[in-house]
């Protein structure tokens, strides 16, 4: 149905699409500064691996690696709860919450990681801990989330 007066197209006629809630709009911009980081740390550590190995053991890549591959299943789930679904939504909190637990626990073995490294799994840690909250948030805003 299109409403128009004339040649012209009232508001009314326009596609709506539902927006975003401000708590998913934050979760979408935390993922993208999560996705950044761990391409960061990525390249971080192949120029270490070759101008100072001892900076580039193998426990971080292998973290690097593996928080590589949540940071994509990660956005794949947050384009899902963009879409609303609620599943999807979900899965951001737990994967969130997953990573904010296993990175303050890996920062804090001793010997395990270089110093670098254990800034950048505070830093996430952080970064989960706000992704987490604001998907809390947008779970309870959503029409038919628990308040």
């Amino acid at each position: 149905m299109v409403n128009s007066e004339g040649d012209r197209l009232t508001a009314a006629a326009l596609p709506s699409a539902p927006l975003p809630s401000a708590p998913l709009t934050m979760v979408k911009r935390l993922v993208g500064a999560y996705v950044a980081v761990t391409l960061g740390t990525l390249v971080a550590l192949a120029v270490m691996a070759g101008a100072a190995p001892s900076l580039a053991t193998s426990e971080a890549w292998g973290h690097a690696v593996i928080v590589a591959v949540f940071a994509i299943v990660l956005l794949m789930r947050t384009r899902a709860a963009l879409k609303g679904s609620r599943a999807g939504l979900r899965a951001v909190t737990v994967i969130g919450c997953v990573l904010l637990v296993v990175n303050l626990v890996e920062a804090v073995l001793p010997g395990a990681f270089p110093p670098w490294m254990r800034v950048e799994m505070l830093f996430i840690a952080a970064m989960m801990l706000a992704l987490a909250t604001l998907a809390v948030r947008a779970h309870r805003n959503s029409p038919d989330g628990h308040r």
